[in-house]
């Protein structure tokens, strides 16, 4: 007969402590009840599964009455194998193996501690709501079933992993994401399940790695910890993605002007909010082109320069060992390692190193003559300019050092070249197949009412997407 259900789920489960086993007597055969403590809701279990077997199991002499008259369980399905078996005893539900017959019912009994829904850390609000996401995924379906109580609100269930199994959910509306894009999402996914080396996915990184498009610094894929922004997102016919074990949601496809949009945008005064973004934007060009112009300017342009300015650069440089371009390289990448350093450390104690390491590196630096103040100055204002736009500061790090190179090596016309091919780059990405500069350069543009500049609220579009463009 082979070895029956009850002896294999011994055998794959044995040396695990915290799996539970009950035996109960039911007419000539045995039920075993197996399920593992951690993961399932123990007081649950013996009330709704043990106690009315024991009580009106002899009533009955077929499994099929035991699932329909019996065990109270809002999901009982009848497993259709072994693995199927030990998935579920995996997965927080309770087995019950009817033994000799080889049958066996699995009810959902989750029962695990969770993390209490915290204020995200990554997305700061002024004014709005301040929930976040957990590591549990049916506590983050629940946060956007609440926002979004629409029939059309569709979502997809995926699991990744030979061994973590992880539960991936896919969300979309169905009357606005277009069904390209969610084919698109759909097939990278499933590819992540085919080629992905790695047996264990824990959380989303995995899935936007796959999503993402892979040569260049920018995101693609859009990521939010907040159930109003996943929501938002949603509603605009974007298609969410999450796991189960992750506080984050990534969004597809994730267009340039979001790296500019805040939640604040939306709920503040639509003047404080434009004036922000134009702070924003204003910013991102400050500190992805300023470093460049300098070094072009006062290596080979000189003359470009206000002759007062020049001469008190000259007295700044003056014992400074190094040329101008070796010298702000090296003030950018030290800025870099504090900035780094004040997000590695903890809370408390890493803002408070950025500003002041700041502060002492660049007065250590013009006093040591490793730099003169018009660049330390030049790369503090490239840096706070860079913490206006934190979604794209690993991409401006990464244009800097190229800008620089570039205008280090043929002045003016070097910085043109490499503002070119800045902007071409931008032009040449792509999310899940649509422009990453969209819906700039479209009739969309015009119509959304959301773009550089934020509109009134009840002039916005719901759907960002157009056939017409």
């Amino acid at each position: 007969m082979g070895v029956s259900y009850i002896e294999y789920v011994r055998e794959r489960l044995n040396n695990t402590f915290d799996v539970k086993y009950r035996e109960i007597k039911w007419h000539d055969n045995n039920i075993y009840i197996v399920y593992i403590e951690s993961l399932c809701d123990s007081k649950f279990i013996s009330e709704y599964i043990i106690a009315p077997i024991m009580t009106r199991g002899e009533d009955y002499d077929n499994v099929d009455d035991i699932k329909g008259r019996v065990i109270v369980s809002n999901s009982i399905a009848e497993a259709k194998g072994k693995e199927e078996i030990i998935t579920s005893i995996l997965t927080a539900n309770a087995v019950i193996i009817f033994d000799d017959i080889n049958r066996c019912l699995c009810c959902e009994v989750k029962g695990f501690p969770k993390r209490s829904i915290d204020i995200p850390i990554t997305e700061t609000v002024i004014k709005g709501p301040r929930e976040g996401f957990s590591e549990n995924i049916q506590d983050n379906i629940s946060a956007i079933r609440r926002r979004i109580k629409s029939a059309n609100l569709k979502i997809e269930s995926v699991i990744l992993g030979k061994e973590s199994k992880t539960t991936v959910a896919i969300f979309y509306m169905e009357d606005k994401t277009p069904e390209e894009l969610i084919k698109t999402v759909r097939d990278k996914i499933n590819d992540i399940s085919r080629n992905f080396k790695d047996e264990f996915i824990f959380d989303i990184s995995s899935i936007e790695e796959g999503l993402r498009n892979k040569g260049t610094p920018f995101d693609t894929i859009g990521y939010t910890e907040k159930p109003d922004v996943a929501a938002s997102k949603i509603s605009e016919g974007r298609v969410l993605v999450m796991a189960d074990g992750g506080s984050f949601a990534i969004t597809a496809p994730y267009f340039f002007i979001e790296n500019f949009q805040t939640t604040d945008d939306y709920t503040l005064n639509k003047f404080m909010a434009n004036m922000a973004r134009f702070l924003r934007w204003f910013s991102f060009g400050i500190s992805t082109l300023l470093p460049g112009i300098y070094i072009a300017l006062v290596t080979y342009h000189f003359k470009l320069v206000p002759s007062t300015f020049l001469l008190r650069m000259a007295v700044f440089r003056a014992g400074v060992p190094v040329p101008t371009v070796v010298e702000l390289l090296y003030m950018i990448i030290f800025f870099q390692i504090i900035r780094e350093a004040g997000v590695r450390l903890p809370q408390p104690i890493g803002p408070t190193l950025s500003i002041v390491g700041a502060l002492i590196l660049g007065d250590a630096a013009v006093n040591s003559g490793l730099a003169s103040q018009v660049t330390v100055v030049v790369v503090a204002i490239t840096s706070i300019a860079s913490y206006l736009v934190p979604k794209v500061y690993v991409a401006i790090f990464t244009w800097n050092i190229l800008i620089i190179i570039f205008s280090a090596s043929l002045g003016l016309p070097g910085f043109y070249i490499s503002f070119v091919l800045f902007v071409s780059h931008l032009a040449s990405l792509t999310s899940c197949g649509y422009p990453y500069l969209y819906p700039l350069g479209t009739l969309r543009s015009f119509k959304y009412k959301d773009v550089i500049f934020r509109g009134d609220l009840d002039k916005i579009s719901s759907n960002i997407f157009s056939e017409e463009d």
